[in-house]
C-alpha cells in the first residue's frame, strides 16, 4: 500500500457542538503523527461539487476546541446526486456526483472524510459505490446513528435541553402551571427520553411510543389529586399521537432531509388547555439545542473520533465510520450505519427505571 499524503475533510448536515475539536483532533494527528496534510471543503458537500476549500493545518485548527459550530461551514441542502438546478425556467435537480469525483481526484486525495449524520453518511456510502475512498466520523445531536453507542453533539443537546427543563420546573412550580417543552430528535426521542429524565419530567413523549391526549390529561389530573401543583411535560419534535401523523413544520424540497418536523409541542399546549381547566405554556427549545461550546464530554469524544479517523486514515482503512462501543473507539462498516436509524427501545432499561419513579409516557 502506497502512503497516504493527503485527504479531504467535510462536515456536512446540520451543525453540532464539537465539529471543531473533531476538526482539530484529525488535523493535528494527521500532521503529527502521519505526515499527511489535510484539505477542508467548505460548507458540506457544497465545497466537494463547486470546488471550494480551506488547507487545514495544525496552527489553523489551534484554539478551536471549545468552539462551537465549524470553521468549514456545513450545509443539508447540497447532496451531490441531487443539485438544484433551474432548466428552461423550471426548477428541478441534477446529478453533479461526477463534479464531486473530479475535484476529489484534482486535488489528489487519497480519502475523504465525512463529518456528519445518517444524511451526509448516506451521501457518503453512495460516493464510495462510485470509487470514492471514505472514512466517517458520527456527528448529530438526535443520537441516532446506527453502529455507534453514542454520537458527538448529543451530550450538548441533551445538557441544554436539561437546563431548560431545570428553569422551567421554578416557573411552573411558582405559577401552578402545565409547562409543555418541545425538543429535536426527527424520528428518534433519546434528547426527549434522557432530558426528561436528568430533568424530573412527568411526562415524556418520544416517537417511538405513541401517546393519547387522554391519557397526558389523566397524568397532570392524578399529579393535582395527589397534590402537585404543577406538571412538566417534554415532548420530541417526532413525536405523535397514537393513530395519527407527525407534526410538520414545512418542507424543504432542495433539502437532503425535506421534512422539517415541529408543531408539536404547541399542538399539545392547546390540546390541553381544551381539557384542563388550567393554564398551560408552550417552548420550543429549537436551535438552541445545535449551538454553544460543546461539554467536555462531546470534546473528549470527538477528540478521540478524529484521532481514530486520522489513525485509520494511515493505515488504509476505508469504507467505514469510527464509532464508539462499549468504552472503545472502533470502527463499523459504512453500510451498516445508514442501514437504519437507531431509535429508542420502548422496553429498553432507561424507559423502565423512567416509568419506575412514576413518569408517563402516554401509553397507559
Amino acid at each position: 500500500m502506497s502512503k497516504v499524503k493527503r485527504i479531504g475533510v467535510l462536515t456536512g448536515g446540520g451543525d453540532c457542538p464539537g465539529l471543531n475539536a473533531v476538526l482539530r483532533a484529525l488535523v493535528k494527528t494527521a500532521a503529527y503523527g502521519h505526515g499527511i496534510s489535510v484539505v477542508g471543503f467548505l460548507d458540506g458537500f457544497s465545497g466537494l461539487i463547486r470546488d471550494r476549500t480551506l488547507r487545514l493545518e495544525p496552527d489553523r485548527v489551534s484554539g478551536i476546541l471549545p468552539r462551537g459550530g465549524t470553521i468549514l461551514g456545513s450545509s443539508n441542502k447540497d447532496n451531490p446526486f441531487r443539485v438544484p438546478a433551474v432548466t428552461d425556467g423550471v426548477k428541478g435537480f441534477e446529478d453533479r456526483s461526477d463534479d464531486a469525483m473530479r475535484v476529489f481526484a484534482a486535488y489528489g486525495l487519497d480519502l475523504l472524510v465525512v463529518v456528519g449524520g445518517d444524511g451526509s453518511l448516506t451521501i457518503a456510502h453512495q460516493l464510495a459505490g462510485k470509487g470514492m475512498p471514505i472514512l466517517g466520523i458520527p456527528k448529530t445531536i438526535d443520537n441516532d446513528l446506527a453502529a455507534t453507542d453514542l454520537t458527538f453533539g448529543f451530550d450538548t443537546a441533551l445538557t441544554t435541553a436539561t437546563e431548560a427543563l431545570d428553569k422551567l420546573h421554578t416557573t411552573a412550580a411558582s405559577h401552578h402551571r402545565v409547562q409543555v417543552l418541545e425538543v429535536m430528535g426527527r424520528y428518534a426521542g433519546w434528547i426527549a427520553l434522557q432530558a426528561g429524565l436528568a430533568g424530573g419530567g412527568d411526562v415524556i413523549l418520544i416517537p417511538e411510543i405513541p401517546f393519547t391526549i387522554d391519557s397526558v390529561v389523566e397524568a397532570v389530573k392524578e399529579r393535582a389529586f395527589r397534590g402537585r401543583t404543577f406538571t412538566l411535560i417534554v415532548i420530541a419534535e417526532g413525536a405523535r399521537a397514537q393513530g395519527g401523523e407527525r407534526f410538520v413544520s414545512r418542507v424543504v424540497e432542495d433539502s437532503t432531509d425535506s421534512v422539517r418536523l415541529g408543531g408539536a409541542g404547541y399542538w399539545l399546549s392547546a390540546e390541553l388547555e381544551k381539557r384542563l381547566d388550567r393554564e398551560v405554556r408552550g417552548t420550543v427549545l429549537g436551535h438552541l439545542q445545535r449551538g454553544g461550546s460543546p461539554t467536555p464530554f462531546d470534546r473528549i469524544l470527538a477528540t478521540r473520533y478524529g484521532v481514530h479517523a486520522a489513525n485509520c486514515a494511515a493505515q488504509g482503512v476505508r469504507q467505514v465510520m469510527v464509532a464508539l462501543k462499549g468504552m472503545e473507539i472502533t470502527t463499523a462498516p459504512l453500510a451498516e450505519a445508514v442501514a437504519q436509524l437507531r431509535l429508542v427501545d420502548p422496553e429498553s432499561q432507561i424507559v423502565r427505571a423512567a416509568r419506575a419513579v412514576g413518569t408517563r409516557f402516554g401509553d397507559e
